[in-house]
């Protein structure tokens, strides 16, 4: 298995292991978590294939939805468009 794999694994189970946090502790750690995501999926799409990378975005997606949802809502608001 290939570095940048296991640290994507390693990344699934820190991500598992912040789900487990109290949800005022949740913040922090899911920060860092969503910060480093791209970075490593960048890492993944150089040493594997585009199916690979599509699979760690979906799970990026899965894992943040909540977060991406209030981050959309807000960039949609300051741009003035309506609340959905």
């Amino acid at each position: 298995m290939s570095t940048s794999l296991i640290l994507a694994c390693i990344w699934i189970l820190a991500g598992a292991g912040v789900a487990l946090l109290p949800v005022r502790r949740q913040y922090a750690p899911g920060i860092v978590l969503l910060a480093v995501a791209p970075a490593l999926i960048i890492y993944l799409a150089m040493q594997h294939d585009p199916w690979i990378i599509m699979v760690s975005v979906a799970v990026l997606i899965s894992m943040f939805r909540r977060p991406l949802m209030v981050l959309i809502r807000h960039l949609h608001r300051r741009r003035g468009g309506q609340q959905p």
